[in-house]
């Protein structure tokens, strides 16, 4: 049986880094890591292809090759997905779609004859059932959440390596918080399922084998959920390291609590971390109060930020702006500690309610809901009435983005961030891509680009004050391009 997977094109967002991609020669910031466990659940004998959108174009010969398309998007690639099940229903071939957007909203989407609804591991031999029989059920809906020993390895073989920035693994599901505008605890639960260490262990081993050198992102809603579980992982991976010396460092998402437990952190150091993602939102404490941010709440979100980057881990951080509770002064509040608190990539959007999700309900309960989300939140759309003059703040969203990444601003946050940064464990060496990164940011922001002379005032201020870091400045300035192209198009 011939099975094509298919992942939409993401719009450029924050996330995408799609102006940061150049640099480095790539066409894709992550490999779509739900289709390839997908095809992982699949019989070695079918004949599988898959294709990302990120990376190159869907031509007719595929969809016509296929018996069935499978198809998974995220609320933000609803569009592009609706043209590729168009194209499919045009030419004949069946699609079978499943993932966040689907499973939060298929009954918007008549034009496809099937779903997967869920996560797939439990659901999958009714399925492969059904596909022999050529007897497909228009739904499938998962009754729990399965298992994550269920759960195998990726097709790694799918896929281009040498097309993608990162790779990705995934060693947890579920986070044991609730806060009002996740859907997290919606797809995937409060009680956090994790697979046994020498799973993940294996994972990274295929993707050695597979030639893979540089960064991997463990993709977890929250990578801490578990605590002690997630410091086993740790020692096993710091054990593996001392072994095989991979050539890979990490970067994950978890929760604010990191910063209470110096152990976990130190962990996480020498087991090759350099990144963390934490939903910081916003230092409103009346808003981490209304959308029940509990793990914020009651403490100095400076202080906590400085004592992961003073560990050596580089915080990212989500930021949201349109909270019932926010003031008119919000903008700048947001502006000051981010800036404070050198919090080079942040992520800020505004509020958007999600299907399905606490914040969702109350929202249509009040009434104050538009219209369904995009799935995209740094973008200057709302799909509620806020309680805040909405014209005040979207414009004040705008000119916050934009004041954040424009040069000098954006420039004196690396200082500040660099100022804490302390890193340890495993060293990030020079690669000939990175090199080539640096001379094409010489020119793009040394020359081409506004914010020339910022840029390199900031370069020759890094060689002298901190030539350790020049390499890592080099990177977060060419993100900085990206972000500024972001906000401008806001």
């Amino acid at each position: 049986m011939n099975i094509l997977l298919v992942s939409p094109r993401t719009p450029d967002t924050f996330w995408s880094f799609r102006h940061a991609l150049p640099f480095v020669s790539k066409r894709s910031t992550l490999p779509p890591l739900g289709l390839l466990t997908v095809a992982g659940l699949l019989p070695r004998d079918w004949n599988l292809r898959l294709v990302d959108l990120d990376v190159r174009g869907l031509r007719d010969a595929d969809i016509l090759w296929a018996d069935w398309v499978f198809l998974t998007a995220m609320i933000v690639q609803e569009g592009s997905a609706r043209v590729i099940a168009t194209r499919c229903a045009a030419l004949g071939r069946p699609v079978i779609a499943g993932g966040p957007l689907f499973t939060t909203g298929h009954e918007r989407f008549p034009e496809i004859p099937h779903f997967v609804l869920g996560e797939a591991e439990e659901l999958m031999p009714d399925l492969l059932a059904d596909l022999r029989r050529a007897s497909v059920r228009p739904l499938y809906r998962a009754a729990r959440f399965p298992d994550l020993a269920l759960t195998p390895s990726p097709r790694w073989d799918l896929i281009r390596m040498q097309d993608y920035a990162t790779m990705s693994v995934q060693f947890s599901r579920g986070c044991p918080y609730n806060c009002e505008f996740c859907d997290i605890i919606i797809m995937n639960g409060r009680v956090p399922r994790l697979k046994e260490p020498a799973a993940l262990i294996a994972e990274f081993e295929a993707l050695r084998a597979e030639g893979w050198r540089g960064a991997v992102f463990i993709v977890d809603d929250n990578f801490i959920g578990d605590r002690r579980r997630a410091k086993g992982l740790l020692r096993e991976i710091i054990a593996w390291r001392r072994r095989a010396r991979p050539p890979f460092t990490f970067l994950t998402e978890a929760s604010m609590n990191l910063a209470d437990d110096p152990e976990l952190l130190s962990l996480m150091v020498d087991a090759g971390f350099k990144k963390v993602f934490l939903g910081i939102e916003t230092p409103e404490a009346d808003s981490l109060s209304e959308c029940r941010k509990t793990q914020n709440t009651g403490r100095d979100l400076y202080a906590a930020v400085r004592v992961i980057q003073n560990a050596g881990i580089e915080v990212m951080g989500g930021f949201i702006i349109g909270f019932d509770s926010d003031k008119p002064d919000i903008f700048e509040r947001q502006f000051e500690f981010i800036q404070k608190a050198g919090v080079v990539t942040a992520m800020v959007g505004l509020l958007t309610a999600l299907p399905k999700t606490r914040l969702y309900q109350r929202l249509v309960g009040e009434r104050r809901l538009i219209r369904e989300s995009a799935g995209d939140n740094t973008c200057a759309s709302l799909n509620f009435v806020p309680k805040l003059d909405r014209d005040f703040l979207l414009d004040g969203y705008r000119r916050l983005m934009q004041r954040l990444y424009e040069p000098r601003a954006y420039y004196r946050r690396i200082t500040a961030f660099l100022q804490q940064y302390k890193p340890r464990g495993p060293r990030v060496h020079l690669s000939r891509r990175d090199i080539e990164a640096l001379l094409k940011s010489l020119w793009v922001m040394g020359i081409v680009h506004r914010g020339r002379r910022a840029y390199w005032c900031f370069l020759a201020s890094t060689l002298v004050r901190r030539p350790a870091h020049f390499g890592l400045a080099v990177t977060l300035a060419i993100y900085g391009h990206h972000f500024r192209a972001v906000a401008k198009g806001l």
